[in-house]
């Protein structure tokens, strides 16, 4: 099976539910790992500073409270994922007709009945998710800034469009505000990805043939993704606190990089990290059993 059948339109659709659900399910951790990063100071213990960041939100704002800058995560989610996930499948479509990143058919057609996504080299398939990536990040950098600080106390935003314009207002600078330390986090978080993913299903499929393709998908993400969000987590806080900290050593990559070291150290470059890793496995899982299961399902209706 190939994506062939499956028109663009479906791919956008898929994705876009893919980020719909992740971004409605999972935005209280992505909200607790900002409020985590954006400071300077040691938060004693983690787990309870988590805790008791929950609980200073619920008490002044509600349990809806866990929930503020859904707007703006949904605003670059939706549009991101589909984007990114309909980029990278005809990114490696067209890859795979070359013959430096193309799998042997007899190798590909092992798991054609779980997969219906191009099949490609190590190489070929970190190449594409980073490319894919940035690609995409670039064109939605704005949002990605508006979510930030729709999610960090140092902002009091309260309408979506009214802080758009506000960060368009201040000029380019503020609206690609973090893209560099955003490429390096996710250019090779998403090589990184693509290439555990399909290495991880593809021994799944062979380790057990049996089981359904929506549980190979799940835990072949979740496993790619608790590896890959590990191995590039420092970008994500030199990322944020440029989108979220005004102060002039925020400005700059190096000047950001150099403040957390001074700072805090080693430990400060892993400040929410056990907050992205729980939500990065759950995205990934949700995401991508959602994306796979619906271009198997499309696939197999049109059959």
């Amino acid at each position: 099976m190939t994506t062939s059948n499956v028109v663009v339109s479906q791919q956008l659709f898929f994705g876009a539910v893919s980020g719909f659900t992740s971004a409605i399910l999972l935005q209280p951790m992505d909200l607790l790992k900002t409020r985590v990063q954006q400071g300077d100071t040691a938060p004693g213990s983690r787990t309870t500073f988590v805790w008791r960041t929950a609980k200073d939100i619920v008490k002044q704002d509600g349990i809806v409270g866990l929930w503020r800058g859904t707007s703006a995560s949904l605003a670059r989610n939706i549009p991101g994922v589909a984007l990114y996930f309909t980029s990278l499948t005809h990114l490696r479509s067209t890859m795979a007709r070359s013959p430096h990143f193309s799998v042997a058919p007899v190798v590909a057609k092992k798991e054609d009945a779980k997969s219906v996504l191009p099949k490609l080299t190590n190489q070929g398939n970190l190449l594409a998710g980073a490319t894919a990536r940035i690609g995409v990040g670039l064109l939605l950098n704005p949002f990605s800034v508006l979510k930030a600080r729709f999610e960090s106390e140092n902002f009091a935003y309260r309408s979506l469009t009214a802080s758009l314009v506000s960060i368009i207002r201040a000029g380019p600078s503020e609206l690609m505000r973090g893209f560099a330390a955003s490429c390096l986090r996710d250019a090779p978080y998403a090589g990184l990805f693509v290439l555990f993913y399909e290495a991880i299903k593809r021994e799944s499929t062979s380790l057990v043939p049996s089981a359904y393709a929506t549980s190979i998908h799940g835990f072949s993400a979740a496993a790619a993704g608790g590896i890959a969000t590990m191995a590039t987590h420092p970008f994500d806080v030199i990322k944020t606190k440029m989108q979220v900290r005004s102060e002039r050593q925020y400005h700059g990559l190096v000047s950001t990089v150099a403040r957390i070291w001074q700072q805090r150290g080693t430990a400060g470059f892993f400040d929410g990290a056990s907050l992205r890793m729980s939500r990065k496995i759950l995205s990934s899982t949700i995401g991508w059993a959602i994306f796979e299961g619906m271009l198997l399902l499309s696939q197999k209706m049109q059959s």
